[in-house]
């Protein structure tokens, strides 16, 4: 039985509640601190509750000492906090050196390597640039670290056709997008290093073969599920920076990341050394995760349309 303690800061968000569902059922003594107003939120009660079937410890913070106190009850601390919350990490990295008895701090990261990363500046300076300093900070105060590189969530570069309906784009044309890692498997796989010394002070990369896909290859894909054929149109570099410095945040945020991605190819552009990092797949083979076909299939009901929200296709 798993008895490593986990601390999970941020655990209602968007991946959070992944990361500590994978935690308990993985048999961990689970903590998750969420903030005040989130437990007397309606909307979150769902979340809330199936955290206390499991048997989830819940808590608040409300400054540095209850932090501290929060941190010395576990071994692990998980952060999950959202992109706009960041600095906030300065904090926990604070709390953690304070409070000297965590055997392993993952700071908030699960998209592109920071550190492999020379994206445009709109990018860098509302992301890139907090996760490199958060990384030094860490490393500086000698705190033991996991980094956790996921690239894209599937669940979230391809949606469905009912989270289209939302926006007036034709769906006969497609700008293209690709590969990725769903949320749970991004959880699942991060849970299995905490008690692993292969991925302490490494980073984690969870880029499983079957994922890796270019853009022609994920749309001949769904072509094929579909039976469909799709206009492809191609946005050249200089046309997506433009779009970039003229749109307002957070879409420049999401299309500069894109633009890291898919024109610099910076998922791709580099080998794992293993003096700094993993594949997550190669490390854990038994884990079975979701494959991009996987998702195509019509009972998940995923497309290859996510930019087409973003850059009106008629005006390429």
């Amino acid at each position: 039985m798993a008895t490593t303690k986990i601390l999970i800061i941020g655990g209602t968000g968007w991946i959070g509640k992944f990361m500590v569902e994978a935690s308990a059922k993985a048999g961990h003594p689970t903590f998750a601190l969420v903030r005040e107003s989130t437990l007397s939120d309606p909307a979150k009660s769902p979340i809330i509750q199936s955290f206390k079937a499991l048997g989830v410890n819940l808590g608040d913070i409300h400054d540095h000492e209850s932090l501290v106190k929060a941190i010395k009850q576990v071994d692990v601390v998980i952060s999950t906090v959202s992109y706009m919350h960041l600095p906030d990490q300065f904090k926990i990295i604070s709390a953690i050196k304070e409070a000297g008895n965590v055997k392993r701090f993952f700071p908030s990261e699960f998209g592109n390597d920071v550190d492999h990363a020379n994206g445009v500046d709109e990018a860098k300076s509302l992301i890139f640039d907090d996760k490199v300093q958060i990384r030094r900070t860490i490393e500086t105060e000698g705190i033991p670290y996991t980094y956790v590189v996921a690239n894209f969530f599937t669940g979230h570069f391809l949606p469905t056709l009912s989270e289209l309906r939302a926006t007036p784009t034709p769906l006969h044309k497609v700008i293209i997008l690709g590969d990725g890692n769903p949320r749970e498997d991004v959880a699942t796989y991060t849970i299995k290093t905490v008690d692993d010394p292969r991925t302490l002070n490494k980073t984690l990369y969870i880029k499983p073969l079957a994922n890796t896909l270019s853009c022609n290859d994920l749309v001949s894909l769904w072509e094929k599920k579909t039976g469909k054929t799709l206009e492809r149109v191609y946005v050249k570099e200089d046309e997506l920076l433009k779009q970039i410095q003229e749109s307002s945040f957070p879409i420049n945020m999401g299309l500069a990341i894109c633009h890291a991605a898919f024109v610099k190819g910076e998922h791709t552009n580099f080998q794992i050394d293993p003096s700094f990092g993993v594949e997550a797949s190669q490390l854990y083979p038994h884990v079975k995760y979701t494959t991009v076909d996987e998702l195509l299939d019509e009972k998940y009901n995923c497309t290859p349309f996510y930019l087409n929200q973003f850059i009106p296709v008629n005006n390429v």
